[in-house]
C-alpha cells in the first residue's frame, strides 16, 4: 500500500461522512455540557440542554448566515460554468506547455479566484486542471495530472482570508459581534465589543496582505518546482468535464423571456452598476459595505452577464446547487451546538482555559491550531465560526487581546487543513476524474508550506 493510500485509508478509518460528524459532535457537546456545567434549577438538565440545542437549532440571525453561505456557493460555482469563465479558462490553457508551468499556473489562478470568491475558486481551479488535463492528453504529452489537480484545490489556501472568507464577511455587518455573544455576555459587558469590524481591520490588514502575498507568491512556485520532481505519465480522462449546454432552438410566447439576452443583460447591468454605486455613495470610504450581502450581489449581477441568458443561468444554478446540500442539513447541528455552549456557560469554561494559558503572543498560535483541528470536524469556515467565534470573541477580551488577529488566526488554522479535509474536494474530484487518495500527498506537502507561511505572518504581526 502507497503512502497515499495509507493516509486516505487512515481518513475513512477514522472520519465518517461529515453530517455523522457534526451529530457526534452534538453528543459530545451535551455531555460535557451534562458534567460540567450547572442546572438552572428550574427543570432536569438534560431537558434543559435539549431546550438550549433546540433554541439555537432554529436561532433566525444564524439561519440566515447559512443562507448566505450556500448563495455564496452557489452563485461562485454557477459564474464559474459560464461560457465566459469557460472562454477564460481556454485561454489559460494555452500557456501551460510543460508540467512545471501547468502548476504553476493552476496553483497562481485559482489562489487568485478564490480570494475573491471560494465557490468560484473551487469551480475555476477544477475545470482548468480537467482541461489542462485534456490538452496534455490531446497532444500525447506526460504529465502528473494528480499533483495538477491538487493545486486546482488550493484556492481553499486563501479562501478565509479573501474578501468571501465566511468570519471576516460576518463581523463587518453591525452588531453581529453582539448577536454571536446573546446569552454570554451581560448588557453592561455587550458595551465593550465593537459594532463591526470592517475589512480593513482583517482582510486589508497588513497581516493579511502580507500573508496572501506570500501565500500568492510562494505556494506557485513550490507547486512548480514539484512538478519537475515528480514522476508523470500519460493522462488518461474516463469522464466528461462539466458544461452548460442550451437548447436555443426556436421559442414561442413567455418563452422567448428565457433567453433573451437583452432581458438578462439588463438585469445584470442594473444590479452590476448599483453594487458600484453602494461603496461610492458613502460619504465617507470604508469598508463596511464588503458584507456577504454585497458579496452576493455582486456575484448574481456577474453571474447574469456572464452567461446572458437567463435559461442558461438558471441551468448552472441546478448543476452547482447540490453543492450546497452539505451547508443546507449541517448547519443547523451546529447552530444547535453552539445554543448548547453559549446558554449552558460551557463557552465560559471554554474560554477561562484558553485565557489561562495564553498570552498576546501565544493566543493567536493556540487558535491557529486549534481552528485547524476543529475544521477536521466541522469542514465549514461559517459553521466553524459559528463554533468558535464566541470563545475567541471572549477570550480576547479578557486577554485585552487584538480580536481582528484572532479572528484571522482562526481563518488561517481553518484554510490550513483544508489540505487534508476532503470535504470540499468532492465538487473537484467529480469534474478531473480524480480519487482522494490521488491528490492527498501533494495536498500534504502544500500544507507544510502553508503551515511555515501562516506561523511567519502570525509572529512578524
Amino acid at each position: 500500500m502507497t503512502f497515499a493510500e495509507r493516509f486516505e485509508d487512515i481518513f475513512r478509518r477514522i472520519l465518517p461522512a461529515p453530517f455523522t460528524i457534526a451529530i457526534l459532535l452534538t453528543f459530545l457537546t451535551f455531555g460535557l455540557a451534562l458534567i460540567f456545567t450547572p442546572s438552572s434549577g428550574n427543570e432536569n438538565h438534560a431537558l434543559e440542554l435539549l431546550g438550549y440545542w433546540e433554541k439555537g437549532l432554529w436561532d433566525a440571525p444564524l439561519l440566515v448566515f447559512a443562507f448566505q453561505m450556500m448563495l455564496i456557493l452557489v452563485l461562485g460555482h454557477a459564474l464559474a460554468l459560464s461560457p465566459l469563465v469557460s472562454r477564460l479558462i481556454h485561454t489559460l490553457t494555452l500557456s501551460a506547455h510543460t508540467p512545471a508551468k501547468a502548476a504553476w499556473l493552476v496553483t497562481f489562478t485559482t489562489m487568485l479566484v478564490a480570494f475573491f470568491n471560494w465557490g468560484l475558486g473551487l469551480i475555476f481551479g477544477a475545470i482548468l486542471a480537467r482541461k489542462i488535463g485534456e490538452a496534455f492528453a490531446q497532444r500525447g504529452e506526460k504529465l502528473n495530472y494528480a499533483l495538477i489537480g491538487a493545486t486546482g484545490y488550493s484556492g481553499f489556501m486563501v479562501w478565509h482570508g479573501g474578501i468571501s472568507g465566511s468570519a471576516p464577511a460576518k463581523v463587518v455587518e453591525p452588531e453581529h459581534l453582539k448577536t454571536m455573544m446573546q446569552g454570554v455576555y451581560t448588557p453592561e459587558q455587550m458595551t465593550s465589543l465593537p459594532s463591526s469590524l470592517p475589512f480593513n481591520m482583517t482582510i486589508f490588514s497588513n497581516m493579511n496582505l502580507f500573508v496572501s502575498a506570500l501565500l500568492l507568491f510562494v505556494v506557485p512556485l513550490f507547486a512548480a518546482w514539484l512538478a519537475k520532481k515528480v514522476p508523470t505519465k500519460a493522462v488518461e480522462l474516463r469522464t466528461k468535464a462539466s458544461s452548460i449546454k442550451l437548447d436555443l432552438s426556436t421559442k414561442v410566447g413567455a418563452e422567448r423571456l428565457d433567453h433573451s439576452k437583452i432581458f438578462c443583460y439588463l438585469l445584470g447591468s442594473i444590479l452590476f452598476l448599483y453594487s458600484l454605486y453602494i461603496p461610492l455613495s458613502q460619504n465617507e470610504f470604508s469598508f463596511n459595505f464588503f458584507t456577504i450581502n454585497y458579496i452576493n450581489l455582486l456575484l448574481l449581477s456577474m453571474a447574469l452577464l456572464a452567461h446572458g441568458r437567463f435559461s442558461g443561468f438558471l441551468k448552472a444554478i441546478d448543476e452547482a446547487i447540490g453543492g450546497a446540500a452539505g451547508i443546507l442539513i449541517q448547519f443547523p447541528l451546529y447552530f444547535g451546538i453552539l445554543g448548547i455552549m453559549k446558554h449552558s456557560g460551557l463557552i465560559d469554561l471554554i474560554s477561562h482555559f484558553f485565557t489561562s494559558i495564553s498570552n498576546q503572543t501565544t493566543f493567536p498560535i493556540f487558535t491557529f491550531f486549534s481552528a485547524g483541528l476543529v475544521n477536521f470536524f466541522v469542514p465549514s469556515g461559517g459553521g466553524q465560526w459559528s463554533i468558535q467565534g464566541p470563545i475567541i470573541i471572549q477570550a480576547a477580551q479578557e486577554l485585552d487581546l487584538n480580536l481582528s488577529k484572532g479572528i484571522m488566526a482562526m481563518a488561517y488554522g481553518d484554510q490550513l487543513t483544508n489540505m487534508l479535509q476532503p470535504f470540499w474536494a468532492l465538487p473537484l474530484l467529480g469534474i478531473t476524474g480524480l480519487k482522494a487518495r490521488d491528490i492527498i500527498p501533494y495536498t500534504l506537502l502544500i500544507m507544510v508550506v502553508g503551515m511555515i507561511l501562516f506561523l511567519t505572518g502570525l509572529i512578524l504581526f
